[in-house]
């Protein structure tokens, strides 16, 4: 009531909807010297950061993972650092705080997206027989580890924005086969661990047709999985509209439940780090819908979580991209 931020409520949200923040760069920006604190101005300890998060209605972080994001010197690619100890880390003061995490598997030494989806190093040189027992491998000792550490996954990716490929492979069986390596790995290792867990597949593009016909390729192949997730940034991505159609079409003709794993929106025109941004006003080809403010920010979440939630039941949740990512000059 005393902020000068309003957006109306989108109706029907229920306390299991998913709102949640992507906060995979949060031990590196604490690291770097990035200092977070409360509405008061009182400095938070890495507890206090996630009990903040709940206090603000967060109820899930998700926190990408790669195999081994470090060259032959052992120096980090940058990124956030996002091994699997950086993800016990920062999981189990998410658990603490009394948050669900989404585990995002890129089965990969760094970014995987739709430009690139290179094997993990290690895996560079096997046969695709060797790649599929080393990607099961991973993901039952990487779950194992989780669980074992006490960290409250309840979702994981395997993949990240796979439209074009996975693990190295770009051809349609070879991936999928993977997926269902992966998907089969990660239910076995919940059981062993006595924990259920949903599997999410991950694309984007969710304004293309083809997101159809991902879907419909998936369950051609035998992969089984429980939430189908897409990213979805509106300057690239067409209008809430489409993004509520594309994944009703999912979630009826399929009968999976939906989501948006990734979204942001732009707050400030300001260039924080010197490096320059992904999107301004001045970028050629890309339509800003909304204010470059922060009601504008706001304006663009509540866009998202509400075309989500108009796809019905199946609508499950969506995910900011990287809320605590504070550019730093060095």
């Amino acid at each position: 009531s005393d902020s000068e931020i309003y957006v109306s409520p989108v109706e029907g949200i229920t306390d299991d909807f998913l709102r949640g923040a992507d906060v995979s760069s949060y031990l590196s920006q604490i690291e770097s010297g990035v200092k977070y604190k409360d509405f008061q101005g009182n400095e938070l300890d890495e507890p206090g950061f996630f009990k903040l998060l709940a206090e603000c209605g967060v109820n899930a972080v998700r926190i990408r993972i790669w195999n081994d994001p470090t060259d032959k010197d052992g120096n980090s690619y940058g990124g956030g650092h996002n091994d699997l100890d950086t993800a016990v880390t920062i999981g189990k003061w998410a658990t603490e705080a009394g948050l669900q995490i989404l585990a995002d598997f890129h089965c990969s030494d760094f970014w995987a997206d739709p430009s690139k989806q290179k094997a993990p190093k290690e895996w560079a040189h096997y046969t695709f027989e060797n790649k599929t027992a080393a990607l099961s491998e991973f993901l039952k000792t990487s779950m194992e580890r989780l669980y074992t550490e006490g960290v409250n996954v309840t979702m994981v990716q395997v993949g990240n924005e796979i439209n074009n490929g996975f693990a190295g492979e770009t051809v349609r069986e070879r991936i999928n086969s993977l997926l269902v390596t992966g998907t089969n790995a990660v239910r076995e290792a919940a059981a062993s661990s006595g924990r259920e867990v949903k599997v999410a597949l991950h694309y984007t593009n969710p304004e293309s047709s083809n997101l159809l016909d991902y879907a419909r390729d998936l369950k051609s192949d035998g992969v089984e999985y429980d939430v189908f997730a897409v990213s979805y940034y509106p300057f690239w991505h067409g209008t809430t509209e489409r993004l509520t159609e594309q994944l009703k079409n999912i979630a009826d003709n399929y009968g999976k439940e939906v989501m948006v794993a990734e979204t942001s929106y732009l707050y400030t025109p300001d260039d924080g780090d010197g490096q320059g941004n992904s999107v301004s006003s001045d970028t050629v080809g890309v339509v800003l819908n909304y204010d470059i403010s922060v009601q504008g920010q706001a304006n663009e979440v509540r866009a998202v979580i509400n075309a989500v939630k108009n796809v019905g039941d199946a609508g499950i949740g969506g995910f900011y991209w990287e809320p605590a990512s504070i550019p730093v000059r060095v």
